[in-house]
């Protein structure tokens, strides 16, 4: 830290103060998004982060980094939000078709997908010696969900300890908490994500050969409106999920039936193109209009691989593609 630029910025020089924490900005979204599974929330919360250290600039009396000091205010944002009632409401568009029963209903109606575009500008500092989970977990959508299922204070304790890597009593300032409340927090934390971590392989290397090879049989499965072939690239348990429609859907018979019943609105996807999102492969759907010729975004779809399978396929609204540089329409 500078400490010129914090006598500016406390002086009232928003250039200062941008250039002491705006390196900053990228880590705190990913953070924010993790707390809170939704890109747009992660968004306000960051901002509402900023605005609230700069009117708090001359309190900031240098014990700890800049760093850590907006981490404390970041993730204090993320939690009156989630106990607040002011959260941003959750709409979707029916399906078009009825979907059979759902193996149960979807309970992160909220979650959305984070693109990898904006993962560029995370910090290069590394996470404390007591991380536990790498970044590519850390930011996967499976471990987002699993997060969202935990209670706010839980929910914290775990990603400033185990993602984070602050220790115990570091995290207890930053939550204004003890430690044997933190300590404790992070135990039930800890057991409530052991139980939903998967037993899968882990992915292929993103970028690989494998991964292409499986992704070109995905693409072709998908393109070509072959049910048997995409549900034969499933794991046993996978899961097809569509937040925020409160519908989930595990097994490849569950798939299988699903996609039987939205076949004939399925088959009009025309073109998927590729982007990535949460460190995984993820496509734009684009299905082309009758009358004008013009191919249209209608949702985004992200995949979790596991090995040489998919154990995951997850679709989100096509008001998302926007935040991937997916223009609405192709010609």
């Amino acid at each position: 830290m500078s400490a010129e630029l914090l006598q500016r910025a406390r002086g009232g020089d928003r250039d200062a103060f941008a250039a002491l924490v705006e390196s900053h900005r990228g880590e705190l979204q990913v953070h924010c998004y993790r707390m809170l599974g939704s890109l747009q929330d992660a968004e306000d919360a960051v901002q509402e982060t900023l605005l609230a250290a700069w009117l708090g600039i001359d309190g900031f009396e240098g014990r700890s980094s800049v760093r850590t000091w907006l981490y404390r205010i970041a993730t204090n944002r993320c939690l009156n939000l989630l106990r607040s009632s002011g959260r941003r409401p959750v709409t979707a568009a029916p399906l078009p078709v009825r979907p059979p029963e759902p193996t149960r209903l979807g309970e992160v109606l909220w979650l959305q997908p984070f693109p990898d575009v904006l993962l560029g500008g995370l910090s290069d500092q590394a996470p404390g010696p007591e991380a536990r989970y790498e970044s590519r977990e850390a930011i996967s959508l499976a471990f987002v969900t699993a997060v969202q299922l935990l209670p706010p204070n839980q929910r914290a304790v775990l990603l400033l300890r185990d993602v984070l890597g602050y220790r115990a009593s570091e995290t207890a300032q930053l939550l204004g908490l003890t430690e044997d409340a933190v300590t404790s927090a992070l135990k039930r934390a800890r057991a409530t994500m052991a139980a939903s971590r998967s037993t899968d392989p882990p992915p292929p290397p993103p970028g690989g050969s494998e991964e292409r090879a499986l992704l070109d049989r995905f693409v072709a499965a998908f393109t070509e409106h072959d049910i048997d072939a995409l549900v034969a690239l499933m794991t046993d348990d996978a899961w097809m999920r569509m937040p925020p429609l409160p519908f989930e859907y595990r097994g490849t018979a569950a798939v299988h039936r699903f996609f039987t019943a939205v076949y004939l609105h399925w088959r009009e996807s025309d073109q998927l193109v590729p982007v990535r999102a949460n460190g995984q492969p993820a496509w734009g759907d684009y299905r082309r209009d009758p009358v004008t010729g013009l191919l249209h975004v209608t949702g985004v779809y992200v995949v979790g691989l596991a090995g040489d399978r998919i154990c995951e396929l997850t679709r989100f609204e096509a008001a998302l593609a926007p935040y991937f540089g997916l223009p609405r329409t192709l010609g």
